[in-house]
């Protein structure tokens, strides 16, 4: 009979364990792709002490049973060697089709990973203490807590993709994200009626403000997002039926090319019908249009343009509403809510939609939402008034 392989210590090793000679263990096996693997420590045992100088780290053995209950679960255990970011960029290749935001998104997010450690972590090393780590560390560096929401959100859906490819066992990024790093995101609020009237009035006296006084009316009278705003044409008012087709968004890329692209979802493709007031605001426009003759993938005729005839961005309306707002809260005692984007006149629109009692599924319509849910939160911003005001009037 043989004699069996012992330790420096004495301890008999076992199948595929050895010891070299500066101490440290090896465990060699076969991984489920028939290639050998090997892995390392300083300890065979938990009760062992790693060696002064060097890196603690759990034992032999207890690396054997992960391996063990690995195989036996069946999770590929050459797969959790891939890093971070091969994984997100192998979760892209199975995700395409998507619009020219979600491939800079995209870009931006692995940009980001290339500057940080969790991007070169293999997959199988990456923990839950690890990613919410990465949280803080993108917060620290100035970073929104909605950007980090997306990325996060973006990495979990990879990481899910590897538990379900049997590569992990768990995601790391299944965590709340406002338990780790503080949500200072400013919420949205609608308009008042006062408030509301007391801008249109406000822009429409202005000697400089007063030309954007009918872009203000229109968001304020359709709940148009403003990439749907930028995109509309002559072709797409019809004011003979009082109606507004939108079926496309004007957007702009992080360089300086504009380009068309469909509505976010296939709700956004819709018909809103004009109120008195926007009617009146669009035969306006289009009695002062002068078309410059400017194509974008094929559309022409744009409505709300720049003094050099490219048609406005989101980007410009966002330094549009800035100036505004500063100059409206110089001279009035209520100022406008903190957050003042082209979001909340549409954020407006639907909340007065709401209160005056507009049947859901027509709100939800008009608003291009794809989830009735998403139309019932406004909803929710019914004041004590609106709720009495709607009681009296079912129980008339």
């Amino acid at each position: 009979m043989s004699e069996k392989r012992r330790d420096n210590k004495g301890r008999i090793l076992q199948t595929g364990e050895s010891q070299r000679q500066d101490g440290r263990y090896c465990f060699k096996y076969v991984d489920n792709c028939g290639k050998p693997q090997f892995i390392y420590s300083w300890k065979l045992v938990p009760t062992d002490r790693t060696p002064k100088g060097k890196r603690d780290d759990i034992s032999l053995r207890e690396k054997e049973k992960e391996i063990q209950r690995d195989h036996e679960d069946g999770i590929d255990t050459s797969g959790r060697k891939m890093t971070v970011i091969q994984l997100y960029e192998k979760y892209i290749r199975t995700h395409g089709n998507i619009k020219n935001s979600s491939i800079e998104g995209r870009e931006r997010l692995i940009k980001r990973l290339n500057g940080d450690k969790l991007g070169n972590m293999p997959i199988g090393s990456v923990k839950p203490s690890d990613a919410k780590e990465w949280a803080v560390r993108q917060n620290n560096k100035g970073l929104a807590f909605m950007t980090v929401s997306n990325d996060k959100r973006s990495l979990s859906a990879a990481f899910f993709m590897a538990v379900c490819d049997d590569l992990i066992r768990k995601n790391p990024f299944n965590f709340k994200l406002d338990t780790v790093i503080e949500d200072t995101t400013e919420s949205k609020v609608p308009l008042t009626h006062e408030q509301e009237k007391s801008l249109l009035e406000f822009i429409q006296g202005d000697k400089v403000c007063k030309r954007h006084y009918n872009e203000f009316v229109i968001l304020l009278g359709t709940g148009l997002r403003i990439s749907e705003l930028c995109g509309l044409t002559v072709k797409d008012i019809d004011m003979d039926n009082r109606k507004i087709t939108v079926d496309h968004q004007l957007l702009k890329r992080s360089g300086k090319s504009r380009y068309i692209e469909t509505p976010k979802t296939e709700s956004g493709v819709r018909e809103i019908p004009m109120s008195k007031d926007v009617y009146e605001a669009f035969q306006r426009v289009l009695e002062s249009h002068v078309d410059k003759g400017i194509v974008i993938d094929g559309y022409s005729g744009f409505l709300f343009c720049a003094g050099n005839g490219q048609p406005k961005t989101a980007g410009d309306y966002q330094g549009i509403f800035r100036r505004i707002a500063a100059k409206y809260n110089g001279c009035h005692e209520e100022p406008l809510p903190k957050v003042f984007t082209p979001h909340v006149l549409r954020h407006t629109f639907c909340t007065n939609m709401a209160n005056a009692g507009m049947n859901p599924k027509a709100l939800q319509y008009i608003m291009g939402h794809k989830n009735i849910e998403m139309t019932l939160n406004y909803y929710a911003h019914a004041t004590y008034n609106s709720a009495k005001e709607e009681m009296e009037r079912l129980t008339a």
